[in-house]
């Protein structure tokens, strides 16, 4: 089974924390880089043609920008050449702001089921200096219409470790979300990316980051509220009711293989991993004379080890044992390490697992580099 994954790289407004591949002045050759995706969808149709497609996700960039039609072309074009007759969830990122009657009702026209509602905070001066598209009310209200249009799976994102957000509104943020009575909470801290607008301006000292230590209380109170709530955590940034889980980002973290399309889009057929110029123009000559715009990377048994424990210690299911030694004989050395988390209340061992106990999913990017194995 796997899944694809669409980058659609238009934006209305640059974000200012944001460092992802888009542009804001795509209108121009839209089209040109829609049909550029189809193409790219037959260029790599026949490798997977024998793999069953369950999932879709349209990233981005703001896949919102895109109208039903056109989604629905891309999705004809992923049934025409794909095995996707058991395909189960199609999801859109969206903006509040895109979010009206009409064009909810020509996604899920199109086949999307689920959505992905990019709120981040409710709070118009927070939305402000972030250059959101959306003010706090837009965001309620977009989940609302989504619901009416029949929505069924939804997500809300939102962000924490903002500059000067206190513990208190973090709380009436998380209050705020809960009774929207959606059944999926993604919840990321704010990082200062290099070469983002946010970075300028917390070197210029015109804005100043939370510290780590509040960033570890609203990540507690996060969870901790969540799970009054009867939210599960099964990823540490992802939190479900009722096992409502993504199923496309849970495959990425299960290792799954998938597709990827789009300029700077990565994809892993279960051997390599692959990614795709991240420049629009480039992308668009490659595809119109047939060249995928790729690099292709080999894994390693120990860059595969590695990812197993940097993205399975991230979910409530860990990293089954058996997969991380059939692929790196490790020494004792890596085991003393191991003990030594365990020993700290950071890390559990089962017979058949190793899992972050919630003290260490404060850690997690910390223990998974401790673990990794470095130059077999």
């Amino acid at each position: 089974m796997a899944g694809i994954y669409i980058h659609i790289p238009f934006c209305a407004k640059q974000c200012t924390y944001c460092d992802f591949h888009f542009s804001t002045t795509f209108e121009s050759y839209r089209g040109q880089l829609l049909t550029a995706l189809s193409t790219e969808l037959e260029l790599r149709a026949d490798a997977w043609r024998n793999e069953p497609i369950e999932t879709i996700y349209f990233g981005g960039g703001t896949p919102s920008l895109l109208t039903g039609a056109e989604i629905e072309a891309l999705l004809s074009t992923v049934y025409l050449h794909y095995n996707a007759s058991a395909v189960k969830e199609i999801t859109l990122e969206c903006n509040p702001d895109d979010c009206s009657a009409d064009h909810l009702s020509a996604w899920k026209s199109a086949g999307v089921n689920r959505l992905s509602i990019g709120i981040q905070s409710f709070t118009d001066a927070q939305l402000a200096w972030m250059n959101r598209t959306h003010t706090g009310d837009e965001g309620l209200k977009a989940v609302e219409r989504a619901v009416a249009a029949g929505f069924e799976q939804l997500t809300v994102d939102l962000m924490y470790g903002l500059p000067d957000l206190s513990q208190q509104a973090w709380l009436e943020q998380l209050k705020r979300v809960i009774a929207l009575d959606v059944d999926h909470i993604s919840a990321y801290c704010l990082t200062v990316e290099e070469k983002t607008v946010l970075a300028s301006r917390v070197k210029s000292g015109k804005i100043h980051p939370s510290t780590a230590d509040q960033q570890s209380e609203q990540f507690e109170l996060l969870v901790s509220t969540l799970a009054a709530a009867g939210f599960e955590q099964y990823e540490i940034s992802n939190f479900a009711r009722e096992g409502k889980y993504s199923q496309h980002n849970t495959a990425y973290w299960q290792g799954k293989k998938y597709v990827a399309i789009g300029p700077s889009a990565h994809g892993f057929d279960g051997i390599n991993r692959y990614w795709n110029v991240a420049n629009n123009q480039l992308y668009m000559r490659q595809i119109e004379t047939g060249v995928l715009p790729e690099t292709i990377e080999e894994l390693t048994n120990q860059d595969r080890f590695n990812e197993l424990l940097m993205v399975g210690l991230r979910t409530k299911w860990g990293v089954v044992k058996a997969e991380l030694v059939a692929l790196i004989t490790l020494d004792k050395g890596w085991y003393k390490k191991l003990e030594s988390w365990k020993e700290s209340g950071a890390v559990e061992e089962t017979g058949t697992h190793l899992l972050l106990t919630q003290a260490g999913r404060l850690l997690a990017d910390a223990i998974a580099s401790d673990l990794f194995v470095i130059g077999e």
